[in-house]
């Protein structure tokens, strides 16, 4: 009965970062400038690929397949990367585009800019 249940869950859990990719795909065909088409791919690789990952490793450790531990292990350490790695690739990213200036656009206040 608990085994179902932790499957299940992994379930609706994958299909929820199913969601959050699809709404980062609509972001990224709608926003209007580099920083926040940038801010929707990361909210993608995020939720979109760490949220299924800890579903499938709720799946696998509800389900009765061997090896089951190792399954769920290599997709949590995976997720934690994940997790680590893509807001900080994003913040590198948006700062050499800024210091580049390969974006065009207008802001209100550049705190960036005031540096300089």
């Amino acid at each position: 009965m608990t085994s179902d249940l932790v499957f299940w869950a992994g379930v609706v859990v994958v299909f929820v970062g199913g969601v959050f990719d699809f709404i980062a795909g609509l972001g990224m065909l709608r926003f209007p400038n580099f920083y926040v088409r940038l801010h929707a791919a990361t909210i993608g690789a995020i939720y979109g690929a760490v949220l299924p990952l800890i579903g499938v490793a709720l799946m696998a450790l509800g389900s009765p397949i061997p090896n089951n531990t190792f399954i769920a292990g290599g997709c949590l350490a995976t997720a934690l990367v994940l997790f680590l790695v893509a807001p900080i690739g994003s913040h590198l990213l948006a700062y050499a585009a800024h210091k580049a200036r390969a974006v065009e656009w207008s802001p209100v206040v550049d705190q960036l800019g005031e540096e300089e």
